[in-house]
Order: C-alpha cells, then structure tokens, then sequence
C-alpha cells in the first residue's frame, strides 16, 4: 500500500536545483561536432539521484549537410555522452530543423559540473546557423 501523502512542498523554494542556458554557444561548421551551448550547475547542493537534462536547439542546415546528431555531454565535445539522437535526416540543406533532447546523469560532479549540447552536421560543406538553444538541468 503507498504512503499518503503528508507533507507539502508549496513553501519550499526549489529554485537553486534548476539551472538554464539560452546562450548560443557556436554554429556547427562543415562535419565537427560543435558545442552549441553550454551549461554549469553551481552552487552547494548533492545529487541524490542525479541530473536531468533537458534541451533544444534549432538551426539552418549548411550546404549539403544530409543529417545532423545533436547530443548532450559532460565537460565537452569528449567527454562522457549523456544522449545522442543519432543521425537525423535533414531532407535538404538549409532547411531549417529543431530538435529536443533529454536525458539523465547518474554521476555528476557537484558543484560545478558542465554540460554541453553539440550537433555535428553530416556532409555539411560550410557552416550552419544555429538559431535557438535551450539547455535546462534539474538535480534530483
């Protein structure tokens, strides 16, 4: 049977457990993989189970760029990856496409642990133009 409900969290202030980023960090040039926003949880606070990662980005496709992956890492465009959509067809160059990414980080390093959200266009021949990003964490 579960435990009822006792306790309310409407006076608690939550605030300091969510971080956001809006900041276009680059646009991906030719085939690299780029960061195109990066994020820094701060501030004394533990992870208990971890952190949630939440984000999204749109951008115009250059040249001939086929497909593009969008992932979110730890650190950098070598550290560990957190999520990776794979490879999605962007049916024509300079079309532009948004996608929106999740994931969860069951090791973080607390405080100061960064975060990076990175797109790699395929076949692209020159540079794309990010528009948009949205990176959101949520330590739980």
């Amino acid at each position: 049977m579960p435990h009822p409900i006792n306790l309310s969290a409407a006076g608690v202030d939550l605030s300091a457990r969510f971080f956001n980023s809006t900041a276009i960090a680059a646009s991906p040039s030719g085939t690299a993989e780029t960061t195109v926003c990066t994020l820094t949880v701060t501030g004394d606070i533990a992870a208990v189970a971890g952190v949630y990662l939440f984000g999204t980005v749109a951008f115009t496709v250059a040249g001939s760029g086929t497909a593009a992956t969008v992932k979110l890492r730890q650190t950098g465009t070598s550290g560990t990856t957190i999520y990776s959509t794979g490879a999605l067809t962007t049916d024509t160059a300079a079309l532009l496409v948004s996608h929106a990414v999740s994931g969860f980080d069951a090791s973080p390093v607390l405080p100061g642990q960064v975060y990076v959200m990175t797109v790699t266009v395929a076949s692209g021949s020159g540079a794309s133009t990010v528009s948009a990003v949205n990176l959101i964490a949520v330590c739980v």
